[in-house]
């Protein structure tokens, strides 16, 4: 699990363009939205869906599960590997 959250943060680093942080700097059970966190928005709620999607090939079939699933990396990794359990 440890591996697949490291991945996570230098892939959102990536896909968000977050140049002055480092993965380091993310803490796993952060909030990603709103104060706290990383201080993301909507337009990064559907850079993450992409994300997800086309590195991970999950689709979030229910848009309501979304505040769940990104509300921090260790949120995205666990739903991550209980899609790809299941």
């Amino acid at each position: 699990m440890e591996e697949l959250i490291n991945k996570l943060k230098a892939e959102i680093i990536e896909v968000l363009n977050l140049e002055d942080i480092s993965p380091e700097d993310i803490e796993a059970e952060s909030p990603l939205f709103g104060e706290g966190g990383l201080g993301l928005d909507s337009i990064d709620a559907l850079e993450l869906i992409v994300l997800l999607e086309k590195n991970y090939e999950i689709k979030i079939e229910n848009p309501q599960d979304g505040k769940q699933i990104f509300f921090s990396i260790q949120s995205m990794a666990d739903f991550i590997t209980q899609q790809k359990v299941a």
